[in-house]
């Protein structure tokens, strides 16, 4: 590249160097992760679809404040769990030891 650099570019030439001498090198992800990344991901996105759903269907029939309370705490730690077993796996797919 002829002529000056940009700050970005400086900024992200020392943010390399400084990986680079930290050990903290990430190597890219492949034509087939970057797939079964995208395939994690669509999964997680159409199962947090139907909890969505199903919470909604429960909501129609809950008129305690106390019981609403509940499905809501139910609904919040079935999304938690299903992000955090996408982030697991996406780690995994990428070679970490999640």
């Amino acid at each position: 590249m002829d002529g000056p650099k940009s700050a970005y570019e400086l900024a992200m030439e020392r943010l390399r160097q400084k990986d680079t001498e930290s050990g903290d090198v990430r190597e890219s992800v492949s034509d087939a992760q970057k797939a079964e990344i995208a395939e994690v991901r669509n999964r997680a996105e159409a199962r947090i679809a139907e909890l969505r759903i199903l919470h909604q269907s429960k909501l129609l029939g809950v008129f305690d404040p106390d019981a609403h309370a509940l499905v809501d705490a139910e609904f919040r730690r079935d999304i938690q769990r299903v992000e955090d077993d996408r982030e697991a796996k996406i780690v995994r797919i990428r070679g970490g030891q999640g």
